[in-house]
């Protein structure tokens, strides 16, 4: 995932439908958070760490540690400008 739109959407895309899913009614306020808090725990710490692995930032082994707060803005440049 090294172009920078591609990731843009990949992160953007899911959190689009989720909101998309509540306003119109089809899941419940408990689902609604269910799924946000996935999508910010899981999703976006695998994606965000996959973006670096693949950059060769980090190794592929230390995705999971992406979930330690301040880590995304450690990387703020890599992941969100280049």
């Amino acid at each position: 995932m090294k172009n920078l739109k591609v990731y843009y959407f990949v992160t953007i895309f899911p959190v689009v439908i989720i909101f998309l899913l509540k306003f119109t009614d089809m899941i419940t306020s408990t689902w609604f958070f269910y799924l946000f808090v996935t999508y910010l725990l899981l999703y976006r710490t695998y994606t965000d760490g996959r973006r670096l692995a693949v950059k060769g930032i980090i190794e592929e082994r230390d995705i999971w540690k992406m979930i330690i707060p301040g880590q995304r803005f450690k990387y703020f440049k890599e992941l969100y400008l280049q």
